[in-house]
């Protein structure tokens, strides 16, 4: 809601609040719709301003509230003015080899990252960019960028540190971008050809890059090892834990988290417990533990508190997260009189998270 003077109320607006006069009689209720008569009401009452209600006020789930606040307005602003910049110098790095100046790419990150108090919002931000097919590659880099600096954050790694999986972030998937959209971004299941192309991209991303001194080495064994996993079942090189960078597993769960939150035309965004859900399924082996868990824990934690709709069409709220299964949380509600009903989800394994208000 926002605060406006009663000369300024329109026709059609909405109150967002019970209006009394100076005895504290109810002159208006709230969710009133303004006419010519409410307005006639409150000047004779001498009420100067009132609050109203906004488009926000009328969103029903946590993700609709996201995408009408003003601080996500201003971040898309801001992402679609960077976005030219930052797509022209990469491409000027794919097809001329043009140096790219890596100072330029972190002050886009903190252009971008800056005003958001919370690690969270940044990760709630992105979830809902949508953007056009011919610039999902190079979305893909500059989102991985800016989780890359959420996750390392929540990680509690050094400013130095920070600033290289950063730029890791930007650079990673570079290889990509020598490959067809048609072929990068199809709907359906590849074919061997087609997957065995795909995996052609950490060399030619390599190929790229090799020669530009100014990128830290890390850099480049992002780029050859982000596919690699801890348990050797990877690509290229079917590396293991200890042989893969320290950069490059980081990189791995970024790229792995990006993808599973940003929409597809074959699959919707995944929720945030259901993104712990797949890395559960079948991360946690591939992917270095100590980097995963701490992160998991953060995402499970931002929902406590959110208010969930299950397969059955019941509504909960996130009450607590079940360290062996975050997601599976425990769930609560009012009961009858003063009690509180719990919902356990790892002993209700029929029922599953459908949305989240």
């Amino acid at each position: 809601m926002k605060t406006i003077a009663r000369i300024e109320l329109q026709p059609g607006m909405e109150l967002a609040e019970d209006i009394a006069n100076s005895s504290g009689e109810l002159i208006v209720s709230a969710r009133t719709k303004v006419d010519d008569s409410v307005i006639a009401r409150l000047a004779r009452h001498d009420i100067m301003a009132v609050n109203i209600m906004e488009e926000i006020d009328y969103a029903t789930t946590h993700f609709e509230r996201i995408r009408l606040s003003d601080g996500f307005k201003q971040f898309v602003n801001s992402y679609q003015n960077l976005f030219p910049y930052y797509k022209s110098m990469m491409n000027d790095l794919v097809e001329n080899g043009t140096p790219v100046d890596t100072k330029a790419l972190l002050e886009i990150y903190h252009t971008l990252t800056d005003n958001i108090t919370f690690n969270r919002t940044l990760l709630d931000y992105l979830y809902n960019m949508v953007s056009s097919e011919d610039e999902l590659t190079h979305a893909h880099c500059l989102n991985s960028a800016l989780i890359a600096g959420a996750f390392a954050n929540w990680l509690g790694m050094k400013e130095e540190e920070k600033n290289t999986l950063i730029l890791c972030g930007y650079f990673y998937d570079i290889g990509k971008l020598k490959l067809p959209n048609e072929l990068l971004w199809k709907p359906g299941k590849l074919t061997d050809v087609e997957f065995a192309r795909i995996k052609t991209h950490p060399i030619l991303g390599f190929n790229i890059v090799k020669d530009h001194t100014n990128l830290n080495s890390s850099i480049f064994k992002s780029i050859l090892m982000h596919h690699e996993r801890c348990d050797g079942q990877g690509y290229p090189s079917r590396l293991k834990m200890e042989q893969i960078d320290f950069y490059a597993r980081h990189i791995a769960i970024i790229d792995a988290y990006e993808a599973m939150t940003s929409p597809r035309s074959y699959r919707p965004t995944l929720m945030p417990l259901q993104v712990i859900e797949r890395f559960e399924a079948s991360g946690m082996m591939q992917y270095d533990h100590s980097i995963l868990h701490p992160i998991m824990t953060r995402i499970a934690d931002s929902q406590i508190g959110m208010t969930v709709k299950l397969s059955d069409n019941s509504m909960w709220e996130i009450f607590l997260i079940n360290q062996l299964h975050m997601s599976r949380p425990i769930l609560r509600k009012d009961g009858t009189g003063d009690k509180i009903e719990l919902l356990d989800l790892m002993e209700r394994k029929d029922l599953q998270i459908v949305a989240i208000y």
